[in-house]
């Protein structure tokens, strides 16, 4: 019988992913400390888990599949139980007939494989996932580590440990009850089971919100706010107070906003949390931003950007000084096409300082400032600071006032090449909001080179992928001739496990590159209205957020549907 060990060192060595001397290294640390091989190889960076199992599944012949696209229903996994599945890193994603697909981080343990079969009468059909994401699985799909745990763990809080009494005056717990109770293994689990979900959901965001008679979860994924499953309103005081203790914030303080972060460490992934909580009427709200690195795309190639904005953005970011500005609402993507650009500058040779409100993601070999603004540290005077620090690109997280740009500006007058976000819609209308802002047209011409407005849309579920008929209604808003749609297939995202049965996973930028050209420049001068501006952008070829949308529908990236929700007409 050849073991996963003999076969995965054959693997690795017949295709050169390591030497000889690191496979004797990592088998020298093996029988010291104990462990699979497979894991020591990832942590000794020998070798990356994503060609670890890619090179696993193409030598085994077994299928690979993405659990993290897939979701398990429980009368499925409930064929083996959560001990065996635990123990043997495995989890039946499909039943049929008298077969289920096992998915295995070791496909090849026949063991466990035998167990399975002696134990549910089923025939195994193997599939190989990451060990990791088995795990992740196991937690997501049995009641007695998701679903089921808001039920139990509520039984085991007394019913008069927080309690809000609707009277005239509403009797809260104090503070020294609620730093108690916060603390207790109920709450803690609670809490912690939320910030699971939303990680195995790949949220983006997790909102804490009272209502007048019950407590609302909503997870944002894929830019869209999902309802999930909530404790009762009576433990919302203490599920605040946990995140406010985890968070270093006071938590006596009720009345006013504050802000805070954590990191913690899940399935062996350490994920930051950005955490705002909001006095309301009903209670304080709590805003959780889920910063995970691992899921970072921070290359300009990778956001999904159409090659001709791709080359766009790359010759600009060529240039040895002016500014670049990324416009967009918020959560379409800005900070991390500004860090994809860092990236594509980075070299040895330049110097690169940040000024963010905070840091998201920190960067190898990028100097990173966080502005405090209570401390007098604010954007402004960074940048006063930085620019003493012979920069060669300057990163500011956010454009507010008139000082900070036109700090911005002067750097990039005077050697430097600026980057930066605007909260604007469009890229013409970046431009009419700096006048607005008070710089002087001139000034504008002098140092800005590109504006890049971009927005995020959700990609069709790849699993559930299907041809459909356009409505007509659609079809005569968009003022689309009839017969060349005739030509083009669309597709849509029937719904299915992977998708949670939204039909999309996933999501792509769509990016509105504007180029300031001499008659562009000419415009700004004249101090020209923001549909001007847009329309001599689109005469030099330039291409709106809407356009790229329907081209990204056209190719089967996305639907049209997705493309009418975050992109304005074209005027």
């Amino acid at each position: 019988m050849v073991s996963l060990k003999e076969r995965l060192t054959e693997l690795l060595i017949n295709n050169k992913l390591i030497t000889q001397e690191q496979l004797n290294q990592a088998l020298e640390v093996q029988s010291k400390k104990g462990g699979k091989l497979s894991d020591i190889l990832i942590n000794l960076k020998f070798i990356k888990e994503n060609d670890l199992i890619l090179i696993l599944s193409e030598g085994l012949g077994v299928p690979l599949i993405d659990l993290k696209r897939f979701k398990i229903e429980y009368e499925i996994a409930k064929i083996v139980p959560i001990d065996i599945a635990r123990r043997y890193q495995i989890i039946p994603i499909s039943k049929m007939g008298d077969t289920i697909t096992l998915a295995m981080a070791d496909p090849l343990n026949i063991f466990a494989i035998d167990h399975v079969e002696a134990l549910t009468g089923y025939k195994i059909n193997p599939i190989i996932s990451p060990g990791e994401d088995i795990l992740q699985a196991i937690e997501l799909s049995y009641p007695d580590t998701t679903k089921g745990v808001i039920d139990n763990l509520v039984k085991e809080i007394a019913v008069s440990s927080i309690e809000f009494i609707e009277e005239e005056k509403e009797i809260l717990p104090t503070d020294q009850e609620l730093d108690r109770i916060s603390r207790e293994p109920p709450v803690i689990k609670i809490t912690n089971m939320i910030l699971t979900e939303a990680i195995n959901k790949r949220a983006s965001d997790i909102l804490i919100e009272p209502w007048d008679i019950k407590l609302r979860v909503r997870f944002r994924i894929d830019g869209v706010l999902h309802e999930e499953q909530a404790p009762p309103k009576s433990m919302h005081p203490s599920i605040v107070s946990r995140v406010k203790i985890m968070s270093n914030l006071n938590i006596a303080e009720h009345r006013l906003p504050q802000d805070g972060r954590f990191k913690v460490k899940i399935f062996d992934r350490e994920i930051d949390f950005r955490v705002s909580v909001l006095p309301s009427s009903l209670g304080e709200k709590v805003a959780i931003r889920i910063l995970d690195k691992s899921q970072a795309m921070l290359d300009i190639e990778k956001l999904g950007f159409s090659e001709e904005a791709v080359s766009k953005l790359k010759n600009v970011a060529k240039s040895p000084q002016g500014m670049i500005l990324v416009c967009g609402p918020t959560g379409s993507g800005k900070t991390t096409t500004l860090y994809s650009l860092l990236k594509l500058v980075d070299t040895p040779e330049k110097n690169i300082v940040t000024v963010e409100d905070p840091v998201e993601y920190q960067l190898e070999g990028i100097n990173q400032v966080t502005v405090r603004p209570q401390i007098g540290l604010t954007f402004a005077s960074s940048l006063r600071s930085i620019l003493r620090q012979d920069p060669n690109v300057i990163m500011i997280g956010e454009i507010r006032d008139y000082e900070t740009v036109d700090i911005a500006i002067k750097s990039a007058l005077t050697g430097h090449l600026a980057l930066s976000t605007l909260h604007t819609t469009t890229s013409s209308g970046a431009i009419v909001r700096l006048v607005n802002m008070g710089v002087e047209p001139y000034l504008i011409n002098s140092s800005l080179i590109c504006v890049l407005a971009q927005r995020l849309v959700r990609k069709i579920c790849f699993y559930c992928k299907e041809k459909y008929t356009l409505e007509k209604e659609i079809i005569d808003s968009l003022k689309l001739n009839t017969d060349i749609m005739k030509k083009y297939e669309f597709f849509r995202g029937k719904g299915c496990n992977h998708c949670f049965d939204t039909g999309y996973s996933g999501r792509v930028g769509l990016a509105e590159v504007l180029l300031l050209t001499a008659q562009i420049r000419e415009l700004i001068l004249s101090r020209a209205q923001e549909h001007i501006i847009k329309q001599e952008a689109r005469k030099e070829g330039m291409r709106t957020l809407r356009e790229e949308g329907m081209e990204a529908a056209l190719k089967g990236i996305t639907t049209v549907q997705e493309v009418l929700r975050v992109t304005a007409p074209d005027e």
